[in-house]
């Protein structure tokens, strides 16, 4: 199974070049800003916390895994795992779907 399948492309111009080559290209994927609300939950990591697995925890959906690492944008963004003993913010599970919805207004889908 190719981990990239379910990127979507779209058809385009490379931007490096004049050539019209018209190839399929992947589309970037934007997130939204999920701003501090009273009523997130707040965590001290362990040894063997992910992101995923959070998600999976709180949310009951480990591909939400980007809701708990954008609500941390101070924390590294080049692994899944969590800095050990740090503090995190954990949107509350009733803020999901307002935070889908908005990931899909800015994705169009």
């Amino acid at each position: 199974m190719n981990r990239y399948n379910n990127i979507p492309t779209k058809l385009g111009s490379n931007p490096n070049t004049t050539q019209q080559d018209n190839i399929s290209r992947y589309v970037t994927t934007k997130y939204p800003n999920i701003p501090v609300s009273f009523q997130d939950i707040y965590v001290y990591t362990g040894i063997g916390d992910r992101y995923d697995l959070l998600a999976q925890v709180y949310y009951n959906d480990s591909s939400l895994w980007w809701v708990i690492s954008r609500a941390n944008y101070n924390l590294s963004k080049d692994s899944i795992i969590p800095p050990i003993g740090s503090q995190i913010r954990i949107p509350n599970p009733n803020r999901i779907q307002s935070i889908i919805s908005n990931y899909e207004s800015l994705n169009l889908i």
